[in-house]
């Protein structure tokens, strides 16, 4: 792989679609070996958008525009970091060869859509999943919940991302309200939604599995350790390395996660969830890009997660070990406001060994990702302890 230099007529280029925190992480990632970065996003001033050479904002999900912007720039990598975006441009674009789409088209497409990675998984790679339906009305979720799922259930978008749109119904009741909820509140309305029986589990991790070249030039797959985290509403608030298993879990969730992945192909990194009781696995999900409790790994690992999807695209040897234990811990805005303030950020840096990254979003919400603080320590409990003490002393204000 020839690595050209960036801002010259011979630069290798990557261009995002989605700028958010993961994608400014993996910008600075790129730029590290000379890549030449064009960020997308459908807002102004999103994260990567500060350190990217160039940005754009656009209607992801158009496809005559997302097509355009290609033209223009010419990128060697197409990377996305969202559901949100119109996959059959990407198929038609590498279909033409010109550039690659990490991981590929097909990828994208299947994972952007729960019902594709879904029925890949349980009916074609014969994976363990909690039991599951489709709905394309009320009618049809009702029956589906009535005539075995049961409650309690969960109510999702085919696509959406940190858990818009999701509900847990506990009786009749609620199912007419999280029906709505996930037609509303998606990415983009398929037209249908997914309902999923709750499985009964100890703990879920996310297992973040690399596909590289290797020494010979051949394609392996590479596991960073387990990781633990805290969910609330769908959306993660905690994470943790390692996440302490049981050797037979621990194998038949790579094994799980090699299937996935397998199928999937191409190069790079993914973020397979996977739920956990005694030495029993169940796939939930995967994403073919780093993932927001892999944020952890910016303080576990020597590589971490964007490091290993930068390297794992540029056909670079990637190193997957577990340098120390760590946690991680999400700070919300907890407010509605444009061009907020923080506070209490030297307070926070004073709880030892942590760090605490500020993602720079123009606008707070009240359960927005704002940043998230970071903590190693001799053991899991001790980081999570640091990590939740300095996220919750950053405190997100209005400007005056």
């Amino acid at each position: 792989m020839k690595i050209g230099t960036a801002l010259t007529g011979k630069a290798t280029r990557a261009l995002l679609l989605g700028s958010g925190e993961l994608g400014k992480e993996l910008t600075i990632s790129l730029q590290r070996y000379g890549v030449e970065v064009i960020a997308v996003d459908r807002y102004q001033n999103a994260p990567a958008h500060h350190v990217a050479h160039r940005s754009y904002v656009i209607d992801m999900t158009d496809t005559e525009a997302v097509k355009k912007l290609i033209a223009l720039e010419k990128p060697n990598f197409i990377i996305p970091e969202i559901e949100a975006i119109a996959t059959q441009a990407l198929a038609e674009i590498e279909a033409e060869g010109h550039c690659t789409v990490v991981p590929n088209a097909r990828a994208i497409q299947l994972t952007m859509n729960r019902e594709g990675i879904r029925t890949l998984a349980a009916q074609q790679l014969k994976i363990p999943t909690s039991t599951y339906a489709f709905a394309q009305s009320f009618e049809e979720l009702q029956a589906a919940v009535e005539n075995g799922i049961g409650y309690p259930c969960f109510i999702k978008p085919t696509m959406s991302s940190s858990g818009k749109g999701q509900s847990m119904v506990k009786s009749a009741g609620q199912l007419q309200q999280a029906w709505e909820y996930a037609k509303t509140s998606g990415r983009v309305d398929t037209g249908k939604v997914i309902v999923e029986a709750r499985i009964d589990f100890d703990f879920e991790i996310t297992l973040l599995t690399v596909r590289a070249l290797n020494e010979s030039g051949a394609v392996q797959t590479y596991f960073c350790a387990p990781i633990g985290h805290v969910q609330e509403d769908g959306d993660y608030r905690e994470s943790w390395q390692p996440q302490a298993m049981s050797v037979a879990s621990l194998k038949l969730s790579q094994d799980i996660a090699f299937k996935v992945t397998n199928e999937i192909g191409g190069l790079g990194l993914f973020g397979v969830e996977l739920f956990i009781k005694g030495d029993n696995v169940w796939f939930s999900e995967v994403s073919p890009r780093p993932h927001d409790t892999g944020m952890v790994t910016m303080t576990t690992q020597n590589q971490n997660e964007f490091e290993l999807h930068a390297r794992a695209i540029l056909g670079l040897p990637v190193n997957t070990g577990l340098q120390k234990a760590g946690a991680s811990a999400v700070i919300l805005g907890g407010i509605n406001a444009k061009g907020v303030v923080y506070e209490g950020l030297a307070q926070a840096l004073a709880v030892p060994d942590s760090e605490v990254r500020l993602f720079g979003k123009p606008e707070a919400f009240v359960k927005r990702r704002m940043g998230v603080a970071l903590a190693n320590a001799e053991s899991v409990d001790e980081a999570r302890h640091k990590a939740v003490k300095a996220a919750s002393l950053v405190m997100v204000k209005a400007a005056l």
